[in-house]
């Protein structure tokens, strides 16, 4: 079996070439060379004073020129891409760039005092250097796509890997020296906050790079836009061509559990201990006798019915059965913390969401059935990895309330005596409704 020989690029470029388009081009050179010797020809005419030849010529010139620019130029331009030609490209000066410019200013003003033909021929080269250079910047720019990958999951303060790829779809040119960055409205927050540089992107390919990124607080982020930018060939000028997003992340609060969590845990679990001693009385079912169970659940009136020994069984009652209940109600700042009476608020609010969160995934860890409630979210009694990120999600975005937001939202809680719940709260014990305390755990936002 004969294996074939991997195509040469040369191979590849043969095949691939626009054959019709070449030869429209090369018709297109030939019709206007001849247009420019014409031209040529009708100056030197009227030079000698041969008006009519000189006419005759023009015209012959024009008209070829307006044939090429009537019948070719069409042609071409429906066999390119033009999609660079909508391409917004933004144009800085660089430090290197105003050097320069200073230095072609004073070529400028040499090559004119001096009539120097050197001087002028080098002063054509500078300005020529800047128009590649743009040429060059905008084509390294366009047809360059963008795609920006993030975790399903985000949590406050823990580092995630994020991914960039950048893929160039040009057939001909690669891209060189880009760098990514994010471009948002003043004050919004947003996902990229530092640049990401690609150093090479062959033609029609792709490169991609890792981003770790934190993210300092809950909430939601987004990306109104990236921009991509080069200084790509020469550094004088950065160009940069936005790219527009539609990305929204939303970021959990942090849930690595602090010292005072670890401090309510143990009076926490005494509590729900406390709540649920005594249950599981309730009859499942009656079955045979077995060495390992305890004399204390023989069923004597069945046994003698049955003349065999029979115990009986209970229903395991879930002693995990959680409602975790957030009160955003913190009232108004105290005047007794001064002139940071609104930011230590805050910051209380921060932490009691921050234990509200641990609290829910440490539920979430030893597998309990949990409820999570606000005054505008509750969801469903469900085992905690069913609604964990629910919880987190409504957790990040939640704000404290300057009112008793639904007066009765704790009333509400007072009637369901069966479930323990864990109530964070700012509100005055004197009006926490006395039906709740024997079945809640309280956490005081003000003592957090």
């Amino acid at each position: 079996m004969q294996v074939a020989e991997p195509d040469s690029f040369a191979a590849r470029w043969w095949r691939g070439i626009d054959r019709p388009g070449w030869r429209n081009f090369g018709v297109a050179m030939l019709v206007l060379s001849g247009a420019l010797i014409t031209a040529l020809f009708s100056a030197a005419a009227a030079q000698e004073g041969r008006v009519g030849v000189a006419s005759v010529t023009t015209i012959i010139a024009l008209g070829l020129a307006a044939w090429v620019a009537i019948v070719i130029v069409p042609q071409l331009a429906r066999r390119t891409s033009l999609r660079w030609l909508v391409y917004q490209v933004d144009y800085r000066l660089t430090r290197e760039g105003i050097v320069y410019l200073v230095a072609v200013f004073i070529l400028v003003l040499a090559a004119v005092n001096t009539g120097n033909n050197l001087l002028f021929m080098i002063l054509a080269c500078s300005l020529a250097g800047i128009l590649i250079s743009g040429v060059l910047s905008r084509a390294v720019l366009t047809g360059v796509d963008l795609k920006f990958d993030m975790p399903e999951h985000i949590f406050a303060e823990q580092p995630v890997l994020a991914e960039l790829e950048l893929r160039n779809e040009k057939q001909t040119w690669p891209s060189f020296s880009l760098r990514v960055t994010g471009e948002n409205k003043k004050g919004a927050a947003e996902v990229l906050t530092r640049p990401v540089f690609f150093p090479y992107i062959s033609r029609q390919g792709s490169a991609r790079q890792k981003v770790e990124l934190t993210f300092p607080r809950r909430g939601v982020y987004q990306q109104d836009a990236f921009s991509i930018r080069t200084r790509f060939p020469f550094g004088f000028f950065e160009k940069s061509r936005q790219v527009n997003s539609q990305l929204e992340i939303v970021v959990y609060p942090r849930v690595s559990p602090t010292d005072h969590f670890y401090e309510v845990l143990p009076l926490l679990s005494g509590e729900m201990a406390s709540h649920f001693r005594g249950r599981g009385h309730e009859l499942h079912s009656l079955r045979n006798y077995l060495h390992t169970d305890s004399a204390r659940f023989v069923d004597w009136k069945v046994t003698a019915k049955a003349g065999r020994l029979m115990v009986r069984e209970f229903a395991r009652e879930d002693e995990r059965r959680v409602m975790l209940v957030l009160d955003p109600f913190v009232g108004p700042p105290d005047p007794a913390l001064g002139p940071n009476a609104i930011a230590v608020h805050a910051e209380r609010f921060e932490r009691a969401v921050t234990m509200a969160a641990c609290i829910a995934w440490h539920f979430n860890e030893i597998n309990s059935v949990l409820q999570f409630r606000t005054h505008r979210f509750t969801s469903s009694m469900a085992p905690a990895a069913e609604i964990i990120y629910d919880t987190l999600r409504e957790l990040a975005t939640l704000k404290a309330e300057d009112s008793a937001v639904g007066g009765t939202f704790l009333d509400d809680l007072a009637t369901d005596h069966e479930i323990f719940k864990i109530i964070l709260t700012s509100r005055p014990q004197r009006s926490i409704p006395t039906a709740l305390w024997s079945s809640s755990y309280f956490l005081f936002i003000d003592s957090l």
